[in-house]
């Protein structure tokens, strides 16, 4: 699925958050899912490239806001 609409469609009708950015020659969609993060891009050349992050499930408190500063 790399056409951009039909994505943007689909995750809606699944109720799933996104949001749009541009990055470089690039839309990129930035999806937020319980414990997940995707990163979506759709490139200028109709490549799409995909990353995503996901948590280890572990909650921290306000004192490892250091480690984002600090890294």
């Amino acid at each position: 699925m790399s056409n951009l609409l039909d994505f943007l469609q689909k995750l809606e009708d699944n109720d799933i958050y996104y949001r749009l950015n541009r990055v470089r020659d690039s839309i990129m969609v930035e999806i937020a899912v319980p414990g997940r993060r995707w990163e979506v891009e759709f490139m200028r050349d109709g490549d799409v490239q995909i990353e995503k992050f996901v948590s280890d499930g572990e909650i921290l408190d306000e004192s490892a806001l250091e480690e984002l500063f600090n890294s």
